[in-house]
């Protein structure tokens, strides 16, 4: 009591206001203490403040926040220490902990949105608790935004602030605002340089061709015998974990990229390789189902063909082992962004021709799905528009697949094969390719360096980009398979076939013909049974190889 006396007596105006604990009992009238009011400065700044509105009687209610990220002071603490700190501070003080909100492995700074923090305030906003504690300042924001919206809240509904580290944080005066947001900026500060740091030692990395961290890539991660520690989300603290090198293949995996470039340049399904994943029971690095998204950003990947890249752009090659040669990639991302390549969304069909057979009544244009109708409720293919009735699809299925299955087994069968490109010089295609990924390079460093205008800059990127198309097209021509292949120029076609998934069957239903099925001619047919061989109307695709002169 007396460290402060002098400064009462300064603004009171008086010789020793206040008595000693042991004068105490003489009265306030014996020592000449004015009364006190709001017109006393001190009495009349303290007023001013606005303080925690907990009732008289009851104890102060508070609440805890913790929070775990990758860019964070005390990080090694994970959230149950942290809590542990702030529930002792909270002890001492005497207060009672109403709430406790967690927010794991979300980064104030990010912008990511905080569902604990999100409810927290709208908890404060309600008058739940008056008090707040925190682990760190820097746990419950880094944004000045976040920032003034939390000093807002703390001024209209007189809610004090307390950390493990850094104290009262005092946001009922000017001074201690002040400190506040300059702390703020600090650790903003602080994370900008740091995510500075991250960005050149990635870009470093990766024009070293060296792994740059984050999720492992499905295809690599070999143990490597070595183990290492890492923060768990789930429950913020560190656990072992085996150290994988990233250059060395998964040979499961890799062979299930592999197989699924195969499939694509071949003529088979995005969908069917998902299919076929699942099958075997992969999985992604996280151990998720491998969707349609994930198949194809997989297999999108320049990692597959050794590239590395940064930002979305080939930066060089890569140390590890690639899994496809650079012409495959190439030509499977040339299908995958073909935008007139045809997709077949929904359900997968389970008939040979469905979708694919025709409808060919005049102006139709249909094709033919199969239903079940008529008294014996068989499936049959049918047009959309009721043309023609309905063909039983058992029949008809297995008419179509023994006249390919006779076609590919004569000798001449091999003229039906599509000639391989001719003139297209693979290497030089790949040089031209990685000299226009330059060229757009340079055209970005001089706009950026203000050398050329937007509407320069835009010019150049287009023209480059379609150069780049037509480079990757001729590198997908060169590298796709044709589907006949499996077929052609084998000992047993029927075999063969047989050991074709449906899809590669339709496939080869697609390349070689086209089938349209004409309404059938009514009663028994001239063989002695109902099915109506004439007015399937096959049209050939591909009757012998072109020759030299076209």
């Amino acid at each position: 009591m007396r460290v402060v006396r002098p400064q009462l007596r300064r603004v009171l105006g008086e010789d020793d206001p206040l008595p000693l604990p042991d004068q105490a009992e003489q009265g306030g009238e014996q020592r000449g203490l004015p009364e006190l009011s709001d017109k006393t400065p001190l009495i009349r700044q303290t007023c001013a403040m606005k303080t925690t509105k907990t009732p008289f009687g009851q104890r102060t209610r508070a609440v805890i926040y913790v929070r775990i990220s990758q860019d964070r002071t005390g990080a090694h603490l994970g959230v149950d220490r942290q809590r542990e700190d702030c529930e002792a501070l909270a002890a001492r003080n005497g207060w009672d902990v109403v709430e406790i909100y967690v927010d794991n492995d979300i980064s104030a700074y990010s912008g990511k949105k905080r569902p604990d923090y999100r409810r927290m305030l709208q908890n404060l906003s309600e008058g739940t608790a008056t008090v707040v504690i925190a682990w760190h300042n820097d746990r419950l924001h880094r944004s000045p935004t976040e920032l003034e919206e939390y000093i807002d809240i703390s001024e209209r509904h007189g809610v004090s602030t307390h950390t493990v580290q850094a104290g009262h944080l005092d946001l009922s005066t000017p001074s201690g605002r002040m400190t506040a947001r300059i702390h703020g900026a600090v650790a903003r500060h602080e994370s900008e340089h740091k995510a500075e740091r991250v960005a050149r030692a990635r870009q470093q990395k990766a024009i070293a061709g060296e792994w740059g961290g984050g999720i492992r890539p499905f295809g690599w991660g070999v143990p490597t015998g070595k183990t290492k520690k890492v923060l768990v989300k789930e429950t913020g603290e560190e656990a072992e974990v085996p150290v994988l090198d990233m250059n060395k293949l998964v040979p499961e995996e890799a062979a299930a990229l592999a197989h699924g470039h195969e499939m694509l340049l071949s003529g088979q399904s995005l969908k069917g390789w998902i299919r076929w994943l699942a099958d075997k029971g992969f999985v992604t690095a996280r151990g998720n189902p491998i969707g349609m998204v994930e198949g194809r950003d997989m297999l999108l990947r320049p990692r597959n063909a050794g590239i590395a890249v940064y930002k979305g752009e080939e930066v060089g090659p890569g140390l590890w082992t690639p899994v496809v040669p650079v012409e495959q990639h190439r030509a499977v991302v040339a299908l995958l962004n073909d935008p007139t390549r045809k997709t077949t969304p929904g359900a997968t069909p389970k008939w040979f021709g469905s979708l694919i057979y025709e409808c060919p009544h005049p102006g139709c244009g249909n094709t033919l799905r199969v239903t079940k109708g008529g008294r014996a409720k068989l499936p049959g293919y049918r047009c959309g528009d009721n043309h023609g009735g309905a063909r039983r699809a058992d029949r008809l299925d297995e008419y179509i697949e023994d006249v390919i299955i006779e076609r590919l087994s004569r000798r001449d069968a091999v003229d039906l094969l599509q000639p391989t490109p001719e003139g297209i010089d693979v290497s030089a295609l790949q040089k031209e390719s990685e000299e226009i990924r330059r060229r757009l390079t340079d055209l970005a460093a001089l706009f950026g360096s203000g050398q050329i205008d937007m509407a320069q800059f835009t010019q150049g990127s287009d023209t480059a980009r379609a150069q780049l198309e037509g480079v990757n097209q001729q590198l997908a021509k060169a590298a796709t398979k044709d589907p006949l292949v499996p077929l052609v120029g084998v000992p047993d076609v029927r075999a063969a076939w047989n050991r074709l998934v449906l899809e590669q069957r339709r496939q080869v239903l697609r390349t070689l013909m086209r089938v349209r099925v004409h309404k059938s001619r009514p009663g028994r047919m001239p063989d002695g049974g109902y099915f109506d061989y004439e007015s399937i109307e096959i049209l050939w695709r591909r009757v012998s190889a072109p020759s030299a002169n076209g």
